[in-house]
This record gives C-alpha cells, sequence and structure tokens, in this order.
C-alpha cells in the first residue's frame, strides 16, 4: 500500500535500456536498482547525498554504478539539499538528493521551503523503515510524508518496488516542467530490497490532473500589446521566470523592441546583462534609486515571472496606484495574488513573450529612460560612489565586490549568503550571462552559500564560482569545507567578516535605538580553519593589499578561501523601512 498527497494518471515515453534479460523475456532488479536506473533514464550524472541505515539499500546498489554516476558525499543532509539547490541553479537541470529516514529526512527540510519559495526543481529521494513499522515509532521514523506536503511540489512514499520506475518518472517530470520546484520521495526499505520483475522505464510527459502550462489567452496578449502601445511611461519588472522558462534571447527581443525599462528581482538578476541600457537595476527594499520611486510614476507596470514578493512592492496599497498592470507569469496561482492585474498574461514566457513583442511598436522612450539615469546619478552621489570607491580607512563590501568584478569580467557564477554581503552583491556584481547569480531570495537562508557554490560548480564546471559569505552564514555549514577537501573541488570562498550579524545589526540601529541585542558574533580563525581542511587561504584587511588578495584566489589552481575584514557598521543603502512605500526609499 502506497500512500501520496496525489496520485494522477499519467502518460509516458518508453526509454530502452541495456540489460541482460532472462529466458522469459522478464528483468529482475531490486527497487534500489530500479531507482538508479531512473536516475541515468532522466540523464542524472550527480548526487548529493548522506547515507544512513533507512536507505542503506541504495547505497549499496550504488556501489555498482560509480561509473555511471557521480555521488557527492556531504557532510551534512542540508548542505547535501542546498548543492542540489546550486547544481539546479547553474545547470538548468534537476538538482538530485539522497537522505535517510529520521533525522536525515528532517534535515532536508529548510532546503525543501529554499526550493519551493524560489522554484528550484530537485528531486529528494529519502529511505524509509520498513513498511510493517510506518506507524509505530520505529528508530529513526517520521512521517515525512506530511512534514514535507507544505514544501514540496509533489510528495509521495512507495512500500512496493513495483511502483518505483512510474512514480520517479512522475517526480521528475513534475520537479522540470511548469513552475518547478522540490519532489520527495520517500522509500521504505522493504521496498528498496524487494526484486520485481522490471518492464523498463518510461519517460512521463503528461499527468491527467496536472497542466504545467496554462493555455495562452490570445485576447489578453492583444490587450497587454495595446496598453504598452500607448504608454508613455512604460517599466518593467522581471525575475526568475526569465531563466526558469529560459527565455532570456526572448525578453532582450522584447525590452529593445519597445525601448523599455526593465529592472529586476535578486533572482531575476543576470537574465539580462548587467551593462545592457535598458537595465536600470535592482528593485525592492535594497535596491536602486531610481527603480523603486519610478514605480510609482509609471503608467504601465509589466511584470514577467516575478511574483511581488513584500521585499520588491513594500506597502502594497501604495505601490504602483497609479498604474495599469500588466503581469506575464506561469503558474495562475500568482496572478492577482498581492497585486491585482489589469492584464494577466498566462503561460510559459517563452511563448507569451514572442507573441506579444510581435505586437508591440517599435520604440525609444528616451525621455522615460533619462529619468531612471538621473536617478542613478543622484544614487552614485550620495551612495556609490562612496560604497565602491571609499576614503575611510575602514574596508567596504561594496568596494570587495568591485574589485572581483574588475577582475572576473562579469563572467563567474557568484553564490551569495544571506544579509547585509547579499544585498551588496546583488547590487554591484556584474553579470555577462545568465545562470550567474545564485542566492536563497524568499526564504533568506543563512548558510545557503557553501554548499549551494558547491552544487553550482559540478553544474557548471567550465565556469568560475565565487561563493560571497558573511562570517554569520559561514559559521552555520562551513563543515561543507570537508566536501571541497574529499572532491578536490576548485570553489572559491570570499568571506566578509564584519564581526556581527550585520542585518540584524542594521535594523537595531536604525529602528531600536541601537540596541544591539546578541548581534556581535565571534568567528574562529578562518585561514587556519581552511588550512585544516586542506584548502589554501588568507585574510586581509589593509587597502593596497586587496586587489592582490582577490588576484591570488582567483588565480590559485584549486579551492581558496579569502577572508576580507570590513567595517563594523557599515550599512546597506539604499533602503525602503519596513512598512514604508516603494518610494519612500532612503538614500542615507
Amino acid at each position: 500500500m502506497s500512500t501520496s498527497t496525489n496520485a494522477p494518471a499519467v502518460t509516458t515515453k518508453e526509454v530502452t535500456l541495456d540489460f541482460p534479460v532472462q529466458n522469459n523475456g522478464e528483468i529482475e532488479l531490486s527497487g534500489s536498482q530500479a531507482v538508479l536506473e531512473a536516475f541515468l533514464a532522466e540523464g542524472v550524472d550527480t548526487v548529493f547525498g548522506y547515507p544512513g541505515g533507512a536507505i542503506m539499500p541504495i547505497y549499496d546498489a550504488l556501489y555498482d554504478y560509480n561509473d555511471k554516476l557521480k555521488h557527492i558525499l556531504v557532510r551534512h543532509e542540508q548542505g547535501g539539499i542546498h548543492a542540489g539547490q546550486g547544481y539546479a541553479r547553474s545547470s538548468g537541470k534537476v538538482g538530485v538528493v539522497f537522505a535517510t529516514s529520521g533525522p536525515g529526512a528532517t534535515n532536508l527540510v529548510t532546503g525543501l521551503a529554499d526550493a519551493q519559495i524560489d522554484s528550484t526543481p530537485l528531486v529528494c529521494v529519502t529511505g524509509q523503515v520498513f513498511a510493517h513499522l510506518l506507524g509505530t515509532d520505529a528508530f529513526q521514523e517520521t512521517d515525512v510524508i506530511n512534514i514535507t506536503t507544505p514544501v514540496t511540489k509533489w510528495n509521495y512514499q512507495i512500500t512496493d518496488a513495483n511502483e518505483i520506475p512510474h512514480v520517479l518518472a512522475k517526480a521528475f517530470y513534475i520537479a522540470r516542467t511548469g513552475r518547478p520546484g522540490p519532489v520527495l520521495i520517500d522509500i521504505t526499505k522493504n521496498a528498496q530490497l524487494q526484486k520485481f520483475n522490471y518492464k523498463g522505464y518510461q519517460k512521463c510527459d503528461h499527468i491527467r490532473s496536472y497542466r504545467p502550462k496554462p493555455i495562452v489567452r490570445k485576447q489578453y496578449v492583444e490587450e497587454a500589446a495595446k496598453l504598452i502601445n500607448e504608454a508613455k511611461k512604460p517599466f518593467v519588472l522581471f525575475g526568475q521566470g526569465i531563466i526558469l522558462g529560459r527565455a532570456e534571447k526572448e525578453f532582450k527581443a522584447f525590452i529593445e523592441k519597445g525601448g523599455l525599462p526593465a529592472a529586476w528581482t535578486i533572482l531575476g538578476l543576470s537574465a539580462l546583462p548587467t551593462d545592457h541600457p535598458q537595465n536600470v537595476g535592482m528593485l525592492g527594499m535594497h535596491g536602486n534609486y531610481g527603480p523603486n520611486v519610478l514605480t510609482n510614476e509609471c503608467d504601465v507596470l509589466i511584470a514577467i515571472g516575478m511574483r511581488f514578493d513584500d521585499r520588491v512592492t513594500g506597502r502594497l496599497d501604495k505601490y504602483a496606484k497609479q498604474a495599469k498592470i500588466i503581469h506575464l507569469d506561469i503558474d495562475p496561482a500568482e496572478i492577482d495574488k498581492n497585486i491585482k492585474a489589469d492584464v494577466p498574461v498566462w503561460g510559459d514566457c517563452r511563448e507569451t513573450l514572442p507573441m506579444l513583442t510581435k505586437l508591440i511598436e517599435k520604440k525609444q522612450h528616451t525621455a522615460w529612460l533619462a529619468k531612471f539615469n538621473e536617478f542613478t546619478r543622484q544614487e552614485n552621489e550620495v551612495v556609490i560612489h562612496d560604497e565602491l570607491h571609499p576614503t575611510t580607512e575602514e574596508l567596504t563590501m561594496g568596494e570587495v565586490v568591485h574589485l572581483l568584478n574588475e577582475q572576473t569580467n562579469g563572467d563567474a557564477i557568484i553564490v551569495t549568503d544571506v544579509g547585509q554581503h547579499q544585498m551588496v552583491a546583488c547590487r554591484y556584481a556584474k553579470f555577462n550571462q545568465s545562470k550567474s547569480n545564485i542566492t536563497s531570495g524568499g526564504l533568506g537562508t543563512m548558510g545557503f552559500a557553501l554548499p549551494a557554490a558547491i552544487g553550482a560548480k559540478f553544474g557548471a564546471q567550465h565556469r568560475t564560482v565565487v561563493a560571497i559569505i558573511g562570517d554569520g552564514g559561514f559559521q552555520m555549514t562551513l563543515q561543507e569545507m570537508g566536501t571541497i577537501m574529499q572532491t578536490g573541488l576548485n570553489v572559491k570562498i570570499l568571506i566578509l567578516n564584519n564581526r556581527f550579524l550585520g542585518m540584524v545589526r542594521q535594523w537595531q540601529d536604525m529602528f531600536n535605538d541601537k540596541r544591539y541585542s546578541f548581534v556581535d558574533i565571534q568567528s574562529p580563525d578562518y585561514v587556519q580553519l581552511a588550512k585544516a581542511y586542506g584548502i589554501n587561504g588568507n585574510s586581509v584587511i589593509r587597502r593596497d593589499l586587496l586587489n592582490d588578495a582577490i588576484k591570488t584566489m582567483l588565480d590559485h589552481n584549486g579551492a581558496y578561501l579569502l577572508e576580507v575584514m570590513v567595517g563594523k557598521e557599515n550599512n546597506v543603502f539604499p533602503m525602503v523601512p519596513q512598512g514604508c512605500s516603494v518610494s519612500e526609499i532612503r538614500l542615507k
């Protein structure tokens, strides 16, 4: 018997596999072998995981698949799932993760929640106790299905090996299609051990009760084009939906034909090159001055693949009230959820954007774009210049990112943790190609960056990967340096150490009369700690040594940790205070 949050009917495509066939024409496999054959059929090349008792049969089968599947032994299951996220985000493929039952499975929950809100495709396989022990509070038993239902796109428990091929086929299909997300498959130990007549693996391409792409309504595309053509001050907001939909070219063609200024959410960053003349910057709480203020001056607001998160909108009752709203999204649940759309355009943006581009008129909103540029000039005078070219003795996070830009030429993958350094990196990092900015957006998970950078490097081995991390977040998952040590992975670790939990301290500074309550955090000697893991490193506090230190990090053949001691009480500006309108953004 199996339990499931949903068990829809499925249409499949058969994949021919090379198995020795018995005299009766049937193939006998264990459930564990069937799991691994499913991975091969789905094109999986890398699995992140940590073994344990309830998933031991799968690991035993994996012993014979070492030449076909690369398994990365992480140091904690949370590190494993964040690595899977980084892999998915840099490669565009589904990340795959193994964990055992009980604490192994529950250690995945933070990563599942992170992947769910950031639309990251994952398939997580957890081991479970024998089926006859379910519900008995057996050793390392937890009800992983009910625990993970709120933080997965779909989950399912398998108690019979015969179900493994078609359930995994559905899992990969659900994870990667439509709005992507994490799927968890829980397999009891008896199902892993059970031998069954294997009839081959069939990829899934349809589930009766699941529609990954809503039907595009041409009428709404036409209405959206009419609004854009009539607009005097159109403004585009773009999110990760562009990247997930592989619609970067279509998006660029759309804004260029319409002469449309475009601003990004932190997950949309890198969908459009940062130096594109119509890229006007970052939205939201620590975004750029112009995009925030002019949100409340535009006459048509075109949102593409973004969900109007509260960090982007500020006060909803004061958000873009003067504008007609066009919202393009693949997930109908996002339309009208936070901001009422005048024209909803459901569908895959790779399909809807060309339809819209065909109908809009070729224009150049020169005066309107100039207004964004004027706000950029003001922000540069008050904030940006001093952040990137400080005259004070203390180093700033912005100047570190600026020097990193100069040496990577915008071609590196930058993985950020959560906090002040994240906002600074998102504001000032330069990118020439998509899938280059990897961060924890919706959940804001401290500890994300180091394991995610490991996964990102495995997903894009030809690219330079730099993890920019605060001293607080680094201490949450620093044990994953052991994974780097064991794999010999060439990941660059850049710690911006301000000796505080900086973002919380900034809020306490601004809104709690500098009552610094438990934000003063001490750190170990990171260079010596890295050395213990066989990773070279250095620590700098002087400006005259910084540029060479970054060059040494990037040029080093192998992993490298660089700690930069930055100002203790520097704040990130601009800032939209909580409870304020985006047009009330503060420059200082």
